[in-house]
């Protein structure tokens, strides 16, 4: 007895363009490289550079507001419950927070009054830490997310993940034990902020398109350092000449440790749970009658028909702005903050980075007790390695701590924070694990690109 051959879905023109016209503007503003003002970018990214320069020094103040209308609406709502949204209200979740959010975001507002206007110790306003908390990392982040907040949709709801994720579902299974979907997570992270990917990786396993531990694992191995940021990071070290061959043993080393530390705790041990109350939404097989792509496009368009339309997409977009604006500005600014004064006015970072030395010197690194802490001070923020690697003069040895921190991917200034945000099922202890681990596993790899290379 045969198996009945299931015919191939005739799809309307109307409905494929629907999927169509979407997409294209989502590959053009995130995916598409384009060259802007000397160097590779995307779309997206030269808004954002547009956007800052316009705003230019009053970019701190635009910060500033927003961080003090969230002090001042947030606990009046969550411990005073005054009604300024309704409870049924799509956004009263943004100022509805547990009392450490609360707290946190007061702390951040008054961080920025006392860094801006250099108030309080030294340490603190210090244009190495406060400074750079307040006028690099937070001014950045509002218009980064602003344009992502009414973008990002382009990319997600209108079927371009289905189509993607049904072509390379093949490959993501069988190599990293994931949906093929998360090729569009990485490919967004890496043209575009490691923030981007995970807030596509947190709105889809909320949506039920990844479980748990799928989007545990994309979150904390594909949200990888963007291409912009590591040119940044190349040229910074003093490694400019070598980009296409730091990239390059970025890339593989990042390839490895995708295969590796989903397989280890605690990653391993996460649950393949979906959302509560939505359940597994995707089901990745196909039809027989169907050519994978058939049936690539055929997701797709199903998944377009049920795109917000102009009016819902901005009330989304408006409210994942304020979302980001009023949880993680407070957050990255504290955090930020406290992370750099730690690593420039206490010997802490020494203390912990110790029990490096003995292991660079044993990979044959010169100079390894100034590169030691590089290797921990990555946690803190993805700027740091960078800008104490600088003092190190063994080109070999800057090449490995490049290498290993574009590798490391967590840093708490904003990864962590947005992880630790998330709905994701990962707490700090988490991710100290995951980024030690990463570590670990790329020093040794690094060092031996290295050697060959050197």
């Amino acid at each position: 007895m045969t198996t009945p051959t299931i015919p191939a879905v005739e799809m309307p023109a109307a409905s494929i363009w629907r999927f169509i016209l979407p997409s294209l503007v989502g590959v053009l503003f995130f995916l598409l490289p384009v060259r802007f003002d000397g160097s590779y970018t995307i779309l997206m990214g030269v808004l954002t550079e547009l956007a800052n320069a316009a705003i230019g020094d009053a970019g701190a103040w635009v910060v500033i507001t927003i961080l003090t209308v969230s002090a001042i609406v947030t606990p009046l709502v969550s411990w005073f419950r005054i009604d300024l949204l309704s409870s049924d209200h799509p956004w009263r979740h943004i100022v509805d927070v547990e009392t450490p959010w609360v707290l946190l975001r007061m702390v951040g507002a008054l961080c920025a009054w006392l860094i801006h206007f250099q108030l309080g110790p030294q340490w603190l306003w210090h244009e190495s830490t406060g400074g750079v908390a307040l006028y690099d990392l937070a001014a950045a982040i509002v218009t980064l997310f602003f344009f992502a907040a009414f973008l990002l949709p382009f990319l997600t709801d209108y079927g371009f993940m289905e189509f993607v994720g049904t072509s390379c579902r093949g490959v993501f299974r069988r190599i990293f034990n994931l949906p093929g979907r998360s090729a569009i997570d990485a490919t967004a992270s890496w043209l575009a902020a490691a923030a981007v990917g995970i807030l596509i990786t947190s709105q889809q396993y909320q949506r039920g398109y990844y479980s748990a531990r799928e989007a545990a694992v994309i979150a904390t191995n594909f949200s990888i350092t963007s291409l912009p940021f590591c040119l940044f990071t190349t040229e910074f070290i003093g490694l400019g000449h070598m980009f296409i061959t730091v990239y390059g043993c970025v890339f593989v080393l990042g390839v490895i440790a995708a295969i590796i530390v989903p397989r280890l705790p605690p990653l391993s041990r996460i649950p393949d749970d979906y959302f509560p109350g939505v359940g597994k939404q995707v089901h990745e097989s196909t039809p027989e009658g169907q050519t994978l792509l058939q049936h690539a496009v055929q997701e797709a368009t199903q998944r377009a028909a049920t795109g917000p339309g102009p009016r819902r997409l901005v009330q989304s977009a408006i409210g994942n702005v304020l979302d980001i604006w009023f949880g993680l500005l407070p957050a990255v600014v504290a955090v930020a903050m406290a992370g750099m004064a730690i690593a420039e006015f206490t010997p802490i970072m020494r203390w912990i980075s110790w029990p490096f030395i003995p292991v660079l010197e044993l990979l044959q690194l010169p100079e390894a007790a100034t590169a030691a802490p590089t290797m921990v001070v990555g946690f803190l923020d993805m700027f740091l390695p960078a800008a104490l690697g600088q003092a190190i003069e063994s080109e070999l040895t800057r090449f490995v701590v490049c290498c290993v921190s574009l590798t490391q991917l967590i840093y708490m200034s904003e990864v962590g924070v947005l992880l630790l945000k998330s709905p994701l099922p990962l707490n700090f202890w988490n991710l100290v694990q995951i980024f030690f681990i990463r570590t670990l596993l790329m020093l040794p790899l690094a060092a031996l690109a290295g050697h060959m290379i050197y």
